[in-house]
């Protein structure tokens, strides 16, 4: 487990001495595990930052709370651990101690995803012309997927299909959508647990959590509400999404479905089987050297030619972050390549009365694609037993 971090490390050292970065200063959690396999649940938004400092010559150091400490040691395969304690210059003067070793060189920072507290700091320790965005550095390495990281992914996926198999048997009129969130939420749960065993996976919870985008009956044309306590009706259609509500083993995926309760109209029906047919055209395009926008393209001449215009990309990078590079969007010229992860959707909207969507979560193989949410697409009609 430790050789695959610190296989990525060295990586990473590799592109900074290519790069004649000296040292990078990585904030942004998602990369602290990537690299440090290491994460805390109490990060930066409460004042707290854990902050991996990789210089390209020698070994990493990690910067976090005191009372992170312990649990540090214990996940990370990083040996130099400095704790810092809440007052007083906090994690800024061992920050500071560490960069002076470098005065006048190249560092590299997450421009986008380092928070504005670190990054504020950082900027009064290194003049800006000696800044460097590492970020696509350290996107290009984390863009292509190992075998671990995909089979992790894969197991994710029946943590999500668990989840959208008990939703569906929960919904039925008169049920508040959160109940249905609830059900989802302990199916999830459950499956997560079954994968997770002790003493190896003790700081891996199965828990999950987060507020679910769920809409139903008129409201499904707003995208992303979320659960709330309607209660469903007779010819509801009840949209499902889990994109930032599952997360297993830190790796996040892209998983939606839309039922209806008893009935459906003729319309809805008709939207939403374009909104299927789209991700289909976009499936049905994916191969490694396909561009990006051409897997989008895919599944926009869908829309126009049933007479819609296009209402959001195709597609996202998934994997420890909700979002990473690239995207299947217009404009996104990088091509495909084997074990790039991505979750990639069909969606229609008719403003004020309905929308119809489907997404599911994919790895690009040699050939082809898999996907890692098996579940079925056609359109479902829920009657009461």
């Amino acid at each position: 487990m430790n050789d695959r971090y610190s296989s990525r490390t060295r990586l990473l050292q590799q592109s900074l001495d290519e790069h004649n970065i000296s040292v990078a200063v990585i904030a942004d959690p998602d990369s602290v595990s990537y690299f440090g396999g290491y994460w805390n649940y109490l990060g930066v938004e409460f004042g707290r930052p854990t902050l991996l400092v990789i210089p390209r010559d020698r070994e990493p150091i990690l910067l976090t709370p005191l009372m992170e400490s312990e649990m540090c040691a214990r996940m990370t395969w990083i040996g130099d651990i400095r704790p810092w304690s809440d007052g007083g210059d906090e994690w800024r003067l061992p920050l500071a101690e560490l960069l002076a070793q470098w005065p006048s060189s190249s560092v590299g920072i997450e421009t986008r995803t380092m928070p504005s507290l670190v990054a504020g700091y950082v900027k009064t320790l290194v003049q800006a012309s000696d800044l460097v965005d590492i970020a696509p550095l350290i996107s290009a390495q984390r863009m292509i997927k190992s075998s671990d990281e995909i089979e992790i992914m894969r197991q994710a996926g029946t943590v999500a299909v668990a989840m959208m198999e008990a939703a569906r048997q929960t919904i039925a009129v008169g049920v508040p959508e959160f109940e249905v969130t609830l059900a989802a939420m302990a199916a999830g749960t459950r499956k997560a647990a079954d994968y997770l065993r002790e003493p190896d996976d003790r700081f891996i919870s199965p828990i999950i959590q987060n507020i679910q985008i769920l809409q139903s009956g008129t409201d499904t044309c707003m995208v992303h509400r979320r659960a709330s306590t309607r209660r469903f009706e007779r010819g509801d259609p009840v949209y499902l999404c889990f994109c930032g509500m599952v997360s297993f083993r830190g790796y996040k995926l892209g998983f939606d479905r839309e039922f209806y309760v008893e009935e459906a109209q003729e319309h809805q029906i008709a939207v939403h089987q374009i909104a299927i047919a789209a991700q289909r055209a976009a499936l049905a395009a994916i191969r490694p050297g396909m561009r990006c926008e051409e897997i989008n393209a895919a599944a926009e001449a869908v829309y126009l030619d049933a007479g819609y215009s296009p209402g959001y990309r195709t597609g996202r990078s998934i994997g420890l972050s909700l979002l990473e590079a690239p995207e299947i969007k217009r404009g996104e010229r990088m091509e495909l390549r084997a074990g790039m992860t991505f979750a990639i959707d069909g969606g229609l909207t008719l403003p004020g009365q309905f929308g119809g969507r489907i997404g599911d979560s994919i790895v690009v193989t040699e050939d082809g694609f898999d996907y890692l949410t098996q579940y079925p697409a056609e359109i479902a009609i829920l009657k009461s037993t």
